[in-house]
């Protein structure tokens, strides 16, 4: 068989494919784009936007039960219509991906094939039955849910973040495996679209990853929406009964009894089925494909960019990929992967802004340190639109005066955490933002007060 030859070929149409294709196609290269699934990645189809329109519709609904406190009154009971969500979320996602598809169709010399790829060597790939050749292969082949090996999972039936998209009927009792980000959002919005929700955790305290008290903060504010949270869990186990499912944890508590499971526990790159051996790509234990600060990977041609790097696992940090294989192709700009500073929320309500250093990771740096906080009781807007839950927070290194990091968990946490996160790309010290005047009434126009209220980091 013949190849066809190519400038670039790019493996996965998520989130850094398709704009990676838009300026190599724009400085004349031709281009082999392959996806054999939905173009837009996770993020369009079964991640971001289906979801934050999901949680939207969530907000939407608790704010309706709670229209008494604001003196608004309604005629009958809050309820929701779950088939009409499911179509408002379908139509954000479709519209996203059509236009998508549009773009890419309208690029010059980039041509887009719907299939497998895999290595047949390291310069040539092989989707159906079309073998491609090229010079440059660039790898954004995302990833997917984990299955925990546990007993009984292969006797059930259960849902991952992908398949809760395509459920049509609200569930009776939701029992979530996982008490991270992912699990905590779907928690959430399916306990305020109406159904009985219990959330099963390993570790001693919901999203771990972050600072006791934000985890505690999380745990009451699911709490007070009477969400069942079981932390500790171990000997986690799956049966059926009858049209249920029995989900054993902790020796002595008795079984959560779910009508829907949704196992939420972490996500694998999709590394082991491209060939990456034939093409001599080095991945690591966890399966990610191992790169360098501008995202080379083992073989001279081949980039790995997105979630099957482990540089990230965010959109932003896919696109930011993107972005730096970009600069160092195209723009003789030698930007890198650890110039980025780590930034994400968690879009629970009210949402956690997070960027740079937690507190537990400034400790264990031994660094001398300053720290500024704040309860959302004490923030103007926050108590103005009776959102009072969560707290803000800003980290400080005492001889530098850099800003070390900031959580913002409370409304409009996920957009006031920007002000910090672009002081500290600007490498402004902490007086920039102590200076600064915000608007008001703003949730974010408290941070200028904290970073004046330093104290030492005891």
């Amino acid at each position: 068989m013949t190849a066809k030859t190519f400038d670039a070929i790019i493996i996965g149409a998520g989130q850094a494919g398709p704009p990676l294709a838009g300026r190599l196609t724009a400085a004349g290269m031709s281009v082999a784009l392959i996806e054999r699934k939905l173009v837009g990645g996770t993020c369009v189809n079964t991640g971001c936007m289906p979801t934050k329109a999901m949680v939207a519709s969530a907000y939407a609904a608790h704010l309706a039960r709670r229209a008494a406190d604001y003196g608004v009154t309604l005629s009958g009971p809050v309820g929701v219509d779950y088939k009409v969500i499911k179509a408002r979320k379908d139509k954000v996602s479709n519209d996203a991906r059509d236009n998508l598809e549009s773009w890419i169709a309208g690029m010059d010399k980039c041509t887009l094939y719907r299939g497998h790829a895999r290595f047949a060597s390291a310069n040539t790939v092989r989707v159906g039955d079309d073998l491609l050749t090229a010079e440059k292969i660039f790898l954004n082949t995302g990833g997917r849910a984990s299955v925990p090996d546990l007993p009984g999972v292969d006797d059930i039936s259960y849902l991952t973040n992908s398949s809760m998209m395509n459920l049509d009927v609200l569930p009776r009792h939701l029992v979530v495996v996982g008490g991270s980000y992912v699990s905590l959002e779907f928690a959430q919005m399916f306990r305020r679209f109406g159904s009985e929700v219990t959330v099963i955790e390993k570790n001693p305290r919901l999203i771990g990853r972050e600072d006791e008290d934000v985890s505690a903060a999380i745990l009451s504010i699911f709490e007070n929406e009477d969400i069942t949270v079981h932390l500790g869990a171990d000997d986690i186990s799956f049966a059926r009964n009858g049209s249920d499912i029995a989900v054993s944890f902790s020796a002595g508590k008795a079984p959560a009894i779910g009508s829907h499971l949704l196992l939420a526990v972490g996500r694998t790159p999709n590394t082991d089925d491209l060939g990456l051996d034939k093409a001599g790509v080095e991945v690591d234990n966890r399966g990610f494909i191992v790169v360098d600060d501008q995202l080379r990977t083992s073989v001279p041609g081949i980039w790995a960019m997105g979630d099957c790097n482990g540089k990230g696992a965010f959109t932003h940090t896919s696109y930011n990929d993107y972005e730096i294989v970009a600069a160092n192709l195209l723009d003789n700009d030698p930007r890198k992967v650890s110039d980025r500073i780590e930034a994400y929320a968690l879009y629970t309500d009210p949402p956690l802004g997070r960027c740079g250093m937690t507190e537990t990771a400034v400790r264990k740096s031994g660094r001398r340190a300053l720290v500024g906080q704040r309860p959302m009781t004490r923030v103007g807007r926050a108590v103005e639109k009776g959102e009072t839950q969560g707290f803000m927070r800003i980290l400080v290194d005492a001889d530098t005066k850099e800003i070390l990091g900031c959580s913002v968990l409370g409304p409009g946490g996920d957009e006031a955490i920007h002000c910090v996160l672009d002081l500290m790309y600007a490498k402004a010290p902490v007086s920039t933002l102590a200076r600064a005047t915000h608007i008001h009434p703003n949730v974010s126009e408290l941070l200028p007060t904290i970073a004046q209220e330093l104290k030492p980091l005891a």
